[in-house]
């Protein structure tokens, strides 16, 4: 309990020292890229050529951490680690209509581990947009699918130090293909926005996997209340505090054809090939510095999700199959400190539930915003409870504390 209550006292007293007074740049040069809501509070370091044919913003985050944990069973260990470094460039080439955007990766966690004959993870994104208008967006290239908000958004604008265990285990992440958004926002009348995909359905840096299966993505988003302030869809909590209830509700479905790995476009190989269909429901509420998030997420195999490896009967692996509920409550003070707590239950498939447990997480998180979510200092206490299938309970606990910059 001393270690939990030295984690917080450090919060605010970091944050106290960090007082200072920064003004924001009025040069707009911001792109906004419906398939990358990235957060952002200043603007980069903009170059625009004199003749106005390109234009080229730099950005760089990273996010610092250092955590105390306890595994039921094991002796409690300390992890210090830089959890993301990123680069990210984007602009224009020719005319605003013709975009690009690149988000480069450094971390060891990002990177992954360097495995013999499989592709380093360097490149995050790298797609390219034709925008014929404000309502239409055209993109081909590797970035995000649209699929569940918390993973849509940048994990920069995240309240707590890491999304979810559902988003964990059941987003559908990043992937290579077309892209085609459709956005109708409006400041204080009902919105609603479009976007759908058709991707390899691999997932990211991947080569050498072609086969005749491809995923197909799709999504509404509907704002009945208008448009949130400052894009506020695209990060969580109510820094901006809004004037009036902001409220939006979404769908997205995928059908992943031939997946070959256990999370469709994430996790380890399949020894064989399963088609999958996520379903992905938000809800997301602000107003007044309150801000409330629901989602529920889903994954199902149209076979049997454990496979074998044909050459070795004792050798199995499984699609990860099931469905989990996120529920966040926050409220944001005028003093920039915000208060956070979230709840996750996670129900694990049939086909898997003697290989996997059911799981629930209780989250409670206290974040200072001292440059909005562009540099913010955030602590957060989390508790993971796992039901097996023999009856056994294992409880788990970490502390942490973690410091976000970037431009």
């Amino acid at each position: 309990m001393k270690k939990i209550i030295s984690f917080f006292i450090l919060i605010y007293s970091f944050s106290t020292i960090a007082q200072v007074s920064i003004k924001r740049n009025k040069q707009d040069n911001d792109l906004k890229l419906s398939a990358l809501p990235y957060y952002s509070f200043g603007k980069g370091i903009g170059i625009t050529s004199p003749d106005s044919l390109y234009q080229l913003n730099i950005r760089f985050r990273m996010q610092n951490r250092v955590t105390y944990l306890e595994n039921e069973g094991e002796d409690g260990s300390y992890d210090g680690q830089i959890r993301r470094l990123r680069l990210r460039l984007d602009g224009y080439v020719g005319s605003p209509r013709f975009l690009y955007a690149i988000q480069l990766s450094f971390a060891p966690g990002d990177v992954g581990e360097f495995r013999e004959g499989e592709n380093i993870n360097i490149i995050r994104d790298a797609v390219v947009f034709y925008r014929p208008s404000n309502h239409w967006n055209i993109s081909f290239g590797q970035t995000k699918l649209p699929g569940n908000r918390q993973r849509v958004n940048s994990s920069g604008g995240l309240q707590l130090t890491d999304r979810s265990i559902n988003n964990a285990r059941f987003t559908i992440d990043r992937d290579f293909g077309f892209q085609i958004h459709n956005l109708n926002e409006y400041k204080d009348q009902f919105s609603y926005n479009f976007k759908t995909a058709v991707s390899t359905g691999e997932g990211r840096n991947t080569t050498g996997n072609a086969d005749a299966g491809v995923a197909v993505t799709a999504k509404v988003e509907l704002l009945p209340f208008g448009a949130f302030a400052k894009d506020g869809t695209s990060f969580e909590g109510d820094i901006v505090r809004e004037e009036k209830p902001k409220l939006m509700l979404s769908g997205a479905f995928q059908q992943n054809n031939h997946a070959k790995r256990t999370q469709g476009q994430l996790g380890n190989d399949l020894f064989e090939a399963r088609t999958m269909k996520s379903v992905l429901l938000d809800a997301m509420l602000k107003y007044n510095g309150w801000a409330v998030m629901s989602s529920y997420m889903s994954r199902t195999t149209a076979a049997n999700a454990v496979t074998v490896n044909p050459d070795d009967n004792s050798q199995s692996n499984y699609a990860y199959v099931g469905s989990g509920f996120d529920h966040q409550l926050s409220y944001n003070f005028l003093s920039n400190y915000e208060i956070i707590g979230r709840y996750s239950t996670q129900k694990v498939g049939e086909d898997i539930r003697t290989l996997a447990p059911n799981s629930k997480q209780y989250t409670v998180g206290l974040t200072k915003y001292i440059w909005e979510h562009a540099f913010k200092l955030q602590s957060e206490l989390t508790f993971d409870t796992l039901h097996y299938f023999d009856g056994s309970i294992k409880n788990n606990w970490y502390v942490r504390f973690q410091v976000e910059i970037g431009i």
